[in-house]
C-alpha cells in the first residue's frame, strides 16, 4: 500500500497512465493469461512502474471490458459513461496500491 509519503512524491512527478476501453472477449483472454481466472471482468489494471526518457513515470496500464460496464450500469440504473468513469478510478487506485480486502 502506498504511504503518504509515496503519493507525495507522486504529485511531484508527471505520471502516464494508459486507460483501453475493449470487450469482454479482450477482458476476458487478459483475466485469464494474467490472472487465472477463466471470466470476464470489469477492470484490470497492471502495474508498470517505469519512468520514461523524459522523466515521466509510466505508472500501468488500466483495461475496461464497455460490454461489462452497460450491463452494471444498466443494473443499478447509472449511465454507462459514469459506470466506465468509476472504473478506471477504481483501477488507478489500484495502480496505486490501494486493492480489495481479501475474506
Amino acid at each position: 500500500m502506498q504511504t503518504n509519503s509515496q503519493i507525495d512524491q507522486l504529485t511531484k512527478k508527471k505520471i502516464y497512465i494508459s486507460v483501453t476501453l475493449t470487450d469482454d472477449k479482450e477482458v476476458h483472454e487478459l483475466n485469464k493469461k494474467y490472472r487465472d481466472k477463466d471470466s470476464t471482468t470489469d477492470v484490470l489494471s497492471f502495474n508498470i512502474d517505469e519512468k520514461l526518457e523524459d522523466g515521466t513515470l509510466y505508472l500501468g496500464d488500466i483495461v475496461v471490458s464497455s460490454e461489462q460496464a452497460e450491463r452494471q450500469a444498466k443494473k443499478i440504473k447509472n449511465g454507462a459513461e459514469k459506470e466506465i468513469s468509476h472504473l478506471i478510478a477504481h483501477g488507478v487506485l489500484h495502480l496505486l496500491g490501494v486493492h480489495h480486502k481479501e475474506h
